[in-house]
Order: C-alpha cells, then structure tokens, then sequence
C-alpha cells in the first residue's frame, strides 16, 4: 500500500466515525493532569502509560484480571537461555494502514533504546532483537532471562515507516521540553485512534476501524479533559458534564456516593509511596548543614522514619483510603512477604530526637523536600503532613511543591535536584525485581537503578538483584527476593509509607474495569 492509499485509508476510517449516528456511544472523562505526551516512550510514568496503551500496543498484554496474554505476538518461547522467540499476529495494521511487521519490533527496540526514551529499563536484560522473518523475531537477552515476557508489556510497538517519515526516530525529551510529531500525534495498532489534541484542554480518540481484536467496548468516541483542581473535577461530573473522573479526592467520597446515579470505584493499587534520600552526594544540596551529608548516617534516615505518623496520614489525610506498609512491595506484587510488611520501627519522635543527637545534630538542621501535587492521591496533603512532624523534632523542610511534570523533570534523570522526596512505584512486572531494579539498584546508565534518585548503592544488594535476573527456580527466586527486600528495608533506603487505593467515580451508565495497575483501559468500557 503506498502512502497516498494509506492517507485515504484512515481518512475514510476518521470520516466514518464522524458521520456515526447520534447515538453512538462516546465517554467523557477527566484525570488531575493532561497526558505528557503522546508518545508511549516518552516517561516512565503510569498515566502516560496507560493513556497511550489505547492507542499503542505491546507483544504481550495483560487481561482483566492482570494475567498474561498474546497482543501483537500470538505465541512465545525460549529457544535457548538467552533468547526468546516470538510470533508476530498476521493481519494488524497500524492506524494509517501499514501492515505491523518484523521490521517494526526491530525499529522499535532502537528506538526504545535510543536518545530521549524514559523506557530502557524496561528491555534492560535485552541485547539485541533480531529479525528472523516478517512475522518472526528473535529477542536475545544479555544472560538467561526467565521473566521477560512480564517484563516487556509496557514495551509498546510503533511504526518505523511512521517516524521516519515525520522525523520522529528518536524520542523527544520532554523534561528538556523539546518537542516532535511523536509528541502530538500517534499512529499505533490499538483499539482508538487520535482525531484531536489540545495539550492541557482536550484530547478526542475514536474507534480504530482497523484494530486486529474483537472490541468488547462499544465507544465510537472518547472524550479527555485534565481538571487539575479536585473540586472543580468532582463539580464536573456531579453537573453531568463527566461520565467518570480518575482521580477522586478522598475528601468527596460521601459527597459522590449520596448524588443519585453516580458511584464510587474503589479498590487496592499495586503502587506504593515512600520517601527517599540523597544518600550519593557528599553534601547536600539545600540544607544548613555544610561538609557533610546527614542522610548518609543510617541514624539520621531512622529518625526520620521514626518522626513520621503514617497511621495519623492514613487517618486524616487519606480518610482511611491507605494500606500502611513496611515494604517497598505490596499484596498483589510477587515477593510480597506480610511477615516482612511490619514497619521496621514505631513512631516515636522522642526516640528520634535522641537518634538525630547520637549522629551529630542535636538540634536538628533545614533541608528542601520535593513534592508533586497533581501525581498521587493527596501528595501535597502527604507532604504537608510529613513537614509537620519533622517539625517536631527540630528538622526545618521547605517544600518545593510542583505539578508533575516540572516535578519528574527535576527529581529524575542522573542530574537529579533533591535532597528529600516523595514518589510512588508501581512494578510494571507485577514483581518485586522491578522494583529492586529500578529503585534500589546501582545506577549504571544503561537503564538499571534509572529511578534510584538519591543514588543508593548496596553491592551486595546488587549482587543479588544481579542472580534473580537470571534465577528460573521459583524456590530460589523467593529466597532472593526475601534476602533483598530485608536489605532495603534494614539499611532504611527509604521510608516507605502505604499502597494507595483506587478511587474513582463514574455515573451508572457506565461498566469498566479498575485494574490493580491504575491503568485505565477503554478496551473494557461500555455505555449503556
């Protein structure tokens, strides 16, 4: 098909949609921020994901229930420890009418891989992907790789003809603000195409007329609007201007589920929130305390876990919609160990004092925190309640609160800006390695420890993140997992504080799924 008959393809695709009856059915939903881009390699970062999964797709998918199944590959195998092949589905053409192939895999590694993408870690035990015919690859690991097919569903495939020829072969980097035709349109194998995109106001998708799968939604359109502000989001939708919001402020909970037609959507996320420290340089950056650095002294990170009151948070900042934790993991996530889920030490600012005089500073000291108030679920209202018990044992935070965008772009990247903050995760593998991996691994610039943002390193903790990597004995697997998550949670790497839960809201005319993942996936949705 040559690129003329592709153009009038997806016109006559965008233009039956246009002409769909009045009663077609068409979502109108809202979310606390705008989608960063629109393109799926663009951050590592869940909404992204999960808003771009409805355009783009991966080689392996995960269903309703978060289990495993064939998306554009339709059967895989280990042909040898360190290679995996895969059958690529005969028959998916992307959205403006190419045929998905081979060669778009192979592009889409390199891509993947290349300058910009926030995405490496996720085929980081990947060396090469080979192409051994148009629907057949080979996926060649760097040593033994057991879990890689749970580890590349959020690998999205994109078209090489597409980017090459609208200059979008390298990944734009949005925290550096640059910008490509990538960012602003998409061309995927999903089941919704883009029709219209107004960064910050709207974003329109319909119906993908090509897409390979049976729809089981029946959506002709959807309609995206980011309402930063809570209430203005829950006014929205109480007005009937929504069909569901994303994000529901626990604080209008009861109000939604007294209005007539509405109803709550609620349940256990896999991601949890901590806090974390600089631990890497010598000194940090916005504190009174010159020379040294006070995080690096294990006494000093136990008092701050000792000053925090995460029951108080879950009581009167969650209103009750929290799981307090004393792992980095959470119940759903492999590895998770309720013996190990105990908090490490009570709350006891007493005892914190006496731990921050034991290290040196008897009268605490000052220090920034980062904070974003538009990514988790009260984040700013967490952060505030954090700062306050701080305060009651002499340590002096000043808070940068920011959206999440100018948040991620300073707390992320080698050249990260913080000293103290606050950041969820949820393992894309539904695993604990991914967590060990991104958060707590050694940095290597190739991807591993990319989300360790106070530069913690542990090499023997690296040592046994290194063997899971490699480890296909569940038994042994375990036993890893258990001795690594003892490390983390022993050496204090961070302070973790609960798993969220779910909240959202939608009217009665409309069933969807709310996966464990926070992913929103339109595939399921129907209007009644």
């Amino acid at each position: 098909m040559d690129r003329i008959s592709r153009v009038a393809l997806l016109a006559a695709v965008l233009g039956a949609t246009a002409i769909a009856p009045a009663t077609a059915a068409a979502l109108r939903w809202a979310n606390d921020s705008d989608v960063a881009s629109l393109d799926p390699y663009a951050r590592h970062e869940t909404f992204l994901m999960s808003f771009d999964s409805n355009i783009y797709e991966p080689l392996i998918r995960h269903d309703r229930e978060l289990r495993l199944e064939p998306s554009l590959a339709t059967e895989w195998s280990q042909t040898a420890p360190d290679v995996w092949r895969f059958k690529l589905r005969h028959g998916v053409r992307f959205q403006d009418g190419t045929p998905f192939m081979a060669d778009d895999v192979v592009f889409s590694f390199a891509r993947v891989t290349g300058p910009g993408s926030a995405l490496a870690e996720v085929v980081a035990s990947v060396r090469e992907v080979r192409k051994i015919d148009d629907h057949t690859v080979d996926v060649v690991t760097k040593g033994a790789d057991p879990t890689l097919p749970a580890e590349i569903t959020a690998w999205d495939m994109m078209s090489k003809a597409w980017c090459e020829n609208n200059d979008a072969t390298r990944v734009a980097e949005i925290a550096g603000g640059e910008e490509n035709y990538a960012a602003s349109h998409a061309n995927g194998t999903g089941p919704f195409a883009l029709k219209q995109r107004q960064a910050e106001q709207r974003t329109v998708l319909i119906r993908n007329l090509l897409w390979w799968d049976k729809p089981e939604h029946n959506l002709d359109q959807v309609i995206f609007r980011p309402i930063a502000d809570g209430e203005a989001r829950v006014a929205a939708l109480l007005a009937g201007d929504l069909d569901m919001i994303y994000a529901v402020p626990p604080q209008d909970v009861d109000r939604i589920v007294k209005t007539p037609h509405l109803r709550i959507l609620h349940g256990p996320e896999l991601r949890s929130i901590f806090l974390g420290f600089d631990v890497a340089r010598s000194q940090l950056m916005d504190s009174d305390i010159k020379g040294r650095n006070p995080f690096r002294d294990i006494r000093v990170r136990k008092a701050f876990y000792q000053a925090i009151d995460e029951d108080a948070i879950k009581r009167k900042v969650m209103r009750g919609f929290a799981m307090p934790t004393g792992l980095m993991i959470g119940p759903g996530v492999n590895g998770f160990d309720t013996a190990l889920n105990r908090r490490l030490l009570p709350y006891d600012p007493e005892a914190a004092k006496q731990l921050l005089a034991e290290a040196g500073y008897p009268h605490g000291f000052a220090l920034g925190m980062d904070c974003p108030n538009d990514r988790y679920v009260n984040d700013e209202g967490i952060c505030d309640a954090v700062i306050a018990m701080l305060a009651k044992i002499g340590v002096t935070v000043h808070a940068r609160i920011d959206t999440r965008a100018k948040y991620f772009a300073r707390i992320l990247g080698p050249n990260y800006q913080t000293s103290f903050y606050l950041l969820g995760w949820t393992p894309a593998t539904y695993d604990a390695q991914d967590m060990l991996f991104n958060l707590v691994a050694t940095r290597d610039g190739q991807g591993r420890g990319d989300f360790n943002v106070g530069g913690y390193s542990n090499p023997k903790l690296d040592a046994l993140i290194d063997r899971l990597e490699n480890e296909s004995d569940e038994k042994k697997r375990e036993a890893l997992l258990h001795d690594a998550l003892v490390i983390v949670k022993e050496d204090v790497v961070t302070i973790p504080l609960h798993q969220q839960v779910l909240i959202w809201a939608a009217r009665d005319t409309v069933n969807l799924v709310q996966p464990a993942d926070d992913y929103f996936p339109l595939r399921y949705v129907r209007m009644k």
